[in-house]
């Protein structure tokens, strides 16, 4: 039997349309891919960043700059569970130098991450902060400083954040340290600035 060019078409064109149905029900039972908790880095350091801020801009310590650094280690385990992911923290540790010679410190304790998208999330850290500023009763403070009472402070950030790559990210950061009322003075230092992160 002859094949022509026209009988071939349409035999072509025949089976695609017979396939069809059936590639289409074949794509409606796959199964949905079940969440895959992160995997963990081969270091044990998660993520580094550096960024800048400004040293509490309604205080006496005003006008002034800081360099900030930090590093976030890997969670101690990871879930399945999308959310329980999120809730287990990273240990967190780093500094601020203020460059006009102000309250410098350094700090630790904890970061969650939360995803609010694949690339924007939103971060929360509670820890200690270590500080070289003064102490100790507000009249013996000089007036270009924070009375901050004592040290070590509570220090609580946050942080929104937006990822560039699957690398790189940038944040825009806020900070507190105080005493909570537990010194003889509590002024406290906020600081509002931005980071860029490296990611392991």
């Amino acid at each position: 039997m002859r094949v022509t060019l026209p009988s071939l078409a349409a035999a072509i064109v025949t089976t695609a349309v017979l396939a069809a149905p059936a590639a289409q029900a074949a794509d409606l039972s796959a199964p949905v891919p079940a969440y895959t908790p992160p995997v963990q880095p081969l270091s044990i350091v998660s993520e580094f960043r550096i960024g800048g801020s400004a040293q509490d801009p309604g205080s006496n310590e005003k006008n002034t700059s800081n360099i900030n650094g930090e590093f976030l280690f890997a969670r101690p385990v990871t879930v399945a569970d999308r959310l329980w992911n999120a809730l287990i923290p990273r240990p967190t540790v780093g500094g601020s130098y203020n460059f006009d010679g102000r309250t410098s410190y350094a700090y630790l304790g904890a970061t969650w991450t939360f995803d609010v998208t694949d690339r924007i999330f939103v971060e929360g850290f509670f820890g200690a902060g270590f500080h070289n500023g003064y102490t100790g009763p507000k009249a013996d403070v000089p007036k270009i400083y924070n009375a901050l009472g004592c040290s070590p402070l509570f220090r609580e950030a946050a942080a929104v954040g937006f990822r560039l790559t699957e690398h790189w990210s940038v944040m825009a950061t806020i900070e507190h340290m105080s005493n909570a009322g537990l010194c003889v003075t509590n002024r406290g230092l906020t600081n509002f600035g931005g980071k860029i992160a490296y990611t392991f």
